[in-house]
């Protein structure tokens, strides 16, 4: 079995544990290190020693403390180059080695991103964030850059004495560096095995507090109390998810809110969930993706996909478990209600990427395909489906859950893939084997497109949705006085999201419309990340050129992908501002994450060379 995505030679040997020895250089955008890596070997005679890589400076590499020769092959444009090494000495199958090799990143690093002070919330001190999934982990650390393999991590990372330091990681200390008096050195464990692209670091003007017996938040001062009371329900989630998963390995459970430009809502980085502070809506309604954040403690961080093909194991199953921590938090239909509206963000996926369009497999094939490229709500929301469906058939939430659970326990530790995860399910349902084969596998695995099957989801809260929408989709001009703030007043955020979601599914209101919508809801008002961006994509999508200035200040304010390439892609496709969106984005793309200017770029067909 080999990974599409990975130079390593994962078939050979493995990675049991890292040791970092980082300098965090602020001036020159690098960080210095040195990375002792113990291998053992899988073979006999074994004597070559691949490592991923990407834009790395490698001065030297030892083996057992021995000068080892090393060589770097080609450049892929985007898997990087691989680190050749040849051992001083064969190894027998079950040996283990340490490998040390002592490098440096490249200010361009795709896993780090090197803010200034002015991008910062407090304007005073730069910042340093790192983004490994998928890829990226090899453009700051050499490695087997595969989840095939997991390994333990211990660290010491060197920073300016005003700033700290915090990693996917148990903190364990601190200490000046003896090295230079006007730097920190603080030292992190991550006892629990884990695959690359769960490594994290964050170095900035950072401030905690306690939120819980085990959690605490991190972020800049100027963000850290609201983030505190935003999610205040973390331990609340955490034994949730306990009660539902098993036990919670991994001892701490901090939220770190990143600056606006960390381009995901969320990342399940080890003991450091990081979370874009687009989700500091001042009511908790937002919360849904620490819920996320936490169930990968179990889906994804203990159990993991073997290769980038089958992301849908990790995702999949971590919003199935999200939604069984909202069905105990909120109810049932809270549950049916957040499952309709993931259906619609599969339906725009699906609509981006062409309903032909093999990316939209549930296990898609990356040969030669870049994970980012892939990347969409497509392993989430089709993943969701499939277990949904699974769950109807198979007698509803409890007993499923119960496969779940199982199904955790079975592969804690380890990587798989979806053969491994379907033949589980139906060991684990020997009883009905018959229900299972009735599944048209094919067609929900290896086929593009919507599923084969639409569950029909509980409309309960959905309902006052759909017949608001209704409404403004059938007024004509004389009716627009018929609507007032009333219409709205009673319905949930939540609620209002579903409203627009459903508008964003029809043709393009009048203009008229959008105007009263403004007039009588005032939803340019509203603070809240996931109302404005759909607001805002209707009114540039109705032509209202008033909107477009509000929807690129919104694509360039924060960096969440999630928002930031619709936006664009709305006034890209709004004729008479095209030329403008190209503008806005080439003005704002240094200030950028460099994964987000990338596909960004791909989206206006702007040349992504200069970064």
């Amino acid at each position: 079995m080999s990974d599409p995505c990975s130079f390593s030679s994962f078939s050979s040997c493995l990675t049991k544990h890292l040791n970092l020895l980082l300098h965090v250089d602020f001036d020159r955008h690098v960080i210095r290190g040195k990375v002792q890596l113990t291998v053992e070997a899988l073979e006999d005679r074994f004597s070559v020693l691949t490592l991923d890589t990407r834009d790395l400076n490698i001065t030297s590499v030892s083996v057992n403390q021995q000068p080892a020769r090393f060589a770097l092959g080609c450049k892929h444009s985007f898997k990087g180059t691989p680190l050749d090494i040849t051992l001083p000495f064969d190894l027998s199958r079950g040996q283990q080695v340490i490998v040390e090799v002592a490098y440096e990143t490249s200010p361009s690093a795709p896993a780090l991103q090197w803010l200034s002070p002015e991008q910062t919330a407090g304007k005073r001190q730069p910042y340093l964030f790192s983004q490994c999934q998928a890829h990226h982990c090899r453009s700051m650390v050499p490695c087997q850059d595969t989840p095939s393999i997991k390994h333990t991590y211990y660290a010491q990372v060197s920073v300016p004495k005003d700033l700290v330091a915090v990693m996917s990681a148990v903190r364990d200390g601190q200490e000046v560096d003896p090295q230079d008096c006007g730097r920190i050195v603080y030292r992190f464990r991550q006892p629990v095995a884990m695959p690359s692209y769960l490594i994290a670091i964050v170095v900035g003007a950072l401030e905690s507090r306690e939120i819980g017996p085990r959690s605490r938040v991190w972020s800049e001062k100027e963000f850290v109390d609201k983030a505190a009371s935003e999610f205040s329900q973390t331990e609340t989630m955490l034994k949730t998810a306990e009660d539902l998963a098993g036990p919670y390995v991994w001892g701490q459970y901090d939220v770190l809110v990143l600056p606006p430009s960390f381009p995901y809502g969320g990342m399940e980085n080890p003991c450091l969930t990081f979370a874009t502070p687009t989700l500091l809506a001042g009511d908790k309604s937002l919360s849904g993706v620490i819920a996320h954040e936490i169930s990968h403690s179990w889906t994804g961080n203990l159990v993991t996909n073997r290769t980038w093909e089958h992301f849908w194991l990790n995702e999949g199953h971590t919003v199935y478990l999200e939604r069984m921590i909202g069905r105990s938090m909120e109810g049932e239909q809270f549950r049916q209600f957040k499952a309709m509206g993931g259906w619609k963000d599969l339906q725009d996926s699906v609509n981006t990427f062409g309903a032909d369009n093999p990316l939209t497999n549930l296990v898609p094939s990356l040969q030669e395909v870049n994970p980012d490229d892939a990347f969409s709500s497509v392993p989430y929301e089709k993943g969701f489906a499939l277990l949904y469906h699974l769950e109807e058939l198979l007698g509803g939430p409890e007993v499923f859950m119960g496969f779940v659970k199982s199904y955790i326990q079975r592969f804690a530790y380890s990587s798989v893939t979806t053969d491994d995860w379907k033949s589980y399910l139906f060991t684990y349902f020997k009883d009905k084997v018959d229900i299972l084969n009735k599944v048209d596998w094919n067609a929900w695995m290896f086929t593009p497109g919507m599923p084969p099957v639409k569950p029909q989801y509980d409309t309960a809260l959905a309902d006052a949705c759909i017949a608001l929408t209704q409404r403004w989709i059938q007024a004509q001009d004389q009716d627009l006085n018929g609507f007032s703030e009333s219409d709205v007043k009673t319905l949930s955020s939540h609620q209002l999201i579903e409203f627009l979601s459903l508008l964003l599914q029809e043709a393009p209101l009048p203009l008229t419309h959008v105007k009263k919508m403004q007039e009588v809801y005032n939803l340019n008002a509203s603070t809240n990340s996931e109302i404005r961006y759909r607001w805002l994509r209707l009114c540039v999508r109705s032509k209202w050129e008033q909107a477009v200035p509000l929807a690129l200040k919104m694509a360039t304010e924060q960096g969440r992908m999630k928002f930031t390439r619709p936006l664009f892609r709305e006034v890209f496709n709004f004729e008479k501002y095209r030329e403008e969106a190209v503008r806005v984005f080439v003005a704002h793309r240094a200030a950028m994450h460099p994964v987000t200017s990338g596909l960004v770029s791909k989206d206006l067909k702007v040349d992504a060379s200069s970064r």
